[in-house]
């Protein structure tokens, strides 16, 4: 049940990253989910270094706190990506 609820997280928080980030992004659905997913072990990363003060492996739940720490989480993925990739966002 896991792996379904982050799919779903995935495709929820790529696809309003992707909607948000200025630019254009390639790739389908695939690229969507993997992206969100992703960008939900980012965001949780991120929340639980905040939280505790140590770097620890955790990713965003499937719920409405989760869905924006793995947005904000996908939208630093994609801006690292764009990075890596040498593309530039008009």
């Amino acid at each position: 049940m896991n792996i379904i609820a982050w799919i779903i997280l995935g495709l929820i928080a790529g696809a309003i990253a992707k909607a948000i980030y200025p630019g254009r992004q390639g790739g389908g659905i695939v690229a969507t989910m993997v992206l969100g997913i992703v960008g939900a072990v980012i965001g949780g990363i991120l929340v639980t270094l905040l939280e505790t003060g140590r770097f620890q492996l955790a990713a965003a739940s499937l719920s409405i706190p989760g869905i924006i720490v793995a947005v904000i989480g996908a939208i630093i993925a994609i801006f690292i990506w764009n990075l890596v990739a040498g593309r530039a966002s008009y």
